[in-house]
């Protein structure tokens, strides 16, 4: 049985633990790796980041927002078996009031990130998913909005 773009949307966002986000100032690009957490419903994907960082900065004056992940099946015969996943959205920063529950979401997925995350400079991030660019071969690329996820 073939499987759903939710269910392959979801299989992605389940087995990346990383992805590259990408943003941009003054017309110039700019990629970061950053560990990655996504929400039940997969419309908001969390990551962590300090204040004093260029990606932070970015954000600061362009929201816009890419990020880049796959299924953990790209190898040496390219992407035959695998799926890559590019969200495009807006990124804002978790304030303090709703700070607990992705917090303790994205600690669980990442033990390994706790001090990182403790540090007083540390911000929590959530990408707010507009589209899902899905690509299963170099010939199999579909795009779905967030309105469609619930409905595929």
């Amino acid at each position: 049985m073939q499987n759903t773009k939710r269910e392959i949307i979801g299989a992605v966002l389940n087995a990346a633990g990383f992805a590259v986000l990408a943003t941009e100032s003054n017309g110039q690009p700019h990629t970061s790796l950053v560990a990655v957490t996504p929400t039940r419903d997969f419309r908001q994907i969390i990551f962590a980041t300090y204040r004093n960082t260029l990606k932070y900065s970015n954000l600061s004056g362009n929201n816009k927002v890419a990020l880049l992940m796959e299924d953990g099946n790209c190898n040496s015969e390219g992407l035959k078996g695998s799926v890559v996943l590019t969200i495009v959205g807006q990124a804002e920063v978790i304030s303090p009031e709703e700070n607990e529950e992705p917090f303790r979401a994205h600690l669980k997925r990442h033990p390994e990130l706790e001090s990182f995350m403790l540090s007083p400079d540390c911000v929590l991030v959530r990408v707010i998913a507009h589209s899902y660019q899905v690509v299963n071969g170099i010939d199999d690329i579909q795009w779905i909005t967030a309105g469609e996820l619930d409905s595929i």
